[in-house]
């Protein structure tokens, strides 16, 4: 699964995450293709509460063990 980001409070004012079937991940720098579009997310995390906003699964609000601050619009991709 790879989630592009825009937005702030990451490493890079856009960058993909990309996160592999053993559960590891990493992140790139910029968008990597190729793009299989399958959702789009607006996620907020202030201090340790974040609320994610999907279209496809919805409104998730979760706590975190580190304290933050992201705004962040994202696409899942396949």
């Amino acid at each position: 699964m790879k989630y592009i980001e825009f937005g702030i409070g990451n490493t890079w004012l856009i960058r993909t995450e990309t996160e592999l079937e053993d559960g590891t991940e990493y992140e790139e720098k910029g968008i990597v293709t190729p793009v299989k579009f399958r959702s789009l997310y607006f996620r907020i995390w202030i201090g340790k509460t974040v609320i994610i906003l999907d279209l496809k699964q919805g409104l998730k609000i979760c706590k975190k063990s580190r304290k933050t601050l992201k705004i962040i619009f994202g696409i899942t991709s396949l």
